[in-house]
């Protein structure tokens, strides 16, 4: 195996841990599954995210500020 190959997948295997927590903590502050993922695999803001919920905006509205 490459040293590339091997970089490749640490990078696939770092951003893979960092979307699987991304998506608990969508979950716990109330975004359903499917627009958890959805968040949870983009570039959006996830503070911004947590924090648009927490003060009262619905979970989607949040989504399509953030995407």
């Amino acid at each position: 195996m490459s040293e590339t190959t091997q970089i490749a997948e640490i990078d696939r295997s770092e951003r893979s841990k960092v979307e699987s927590w991304r998506l608990h903590v969508l979950i716990e502050a109330g975004f359903p599954l499917p627009l958890a993922e959805r968040l949870a695999h983009s570039e959006a803001d996830l503070h911004t995210a947590v924090a648009l919920v927490r003060q009262g905006c619905e979970p989607k509205t949040a989504a399509e500020i953030l995407i």
